[in-house]
């Protein structure tokens, strides 16, 4: 665990509203205390490259073009077209692992590329 990302994180505004009031209590107990809200750091703007699941989409689609189907060895590595690396291997397993979690429109995508597993 990154203790200063927690720190941080506690001293957010929405987070320290949230805690019951014997968390604030101790966190004051040993000086910690909520930002002001002036400078809470505003959430990072994306800089318009692909987002991790985008990019391991595009690994899968790419793949399945060159080799005709999607069994892909765990271990194998596909270098997408904007030269990132997917560990497409791993990222299928952990998606299939993960799939409840899936928002409808990243499971459509999925199944746009033919993967549709069975409810695990």
């Amino acid at each position: 665990m990154d203790v200063g990302r927690w720190l941080a994180k506690q001293r957010q505004h929405t987070v320290w509203t949230g805690l019951m009031d014997k968390q604030r209590e101790f966190l004051e107990a040993i000086g910690v205390v909520p930002l002001p809200p002036e400078q809470e750091a505003a959430a990072k703007p994306r800089k318009g490259g692909l987002s991790a699941f985008e990019r391991g989409v595009e690994a899968p689609r790419q793949y399945k073009v060159r080799e005709g189907h999607l069994t892909v060895p765990r271990g194998h590595v596909e270098t997408i077209a904007d030269g990132m690396s997917v560990r497409l291997g791993v990222f299928l397993s952990n998606t299939k692992t993960r799939q409840a979690k899936l928002t409808a429109d990243k499971l459509q995508a999925l199944a746009d590329l033919g993967l549709e597993w069975a409810a695990a």
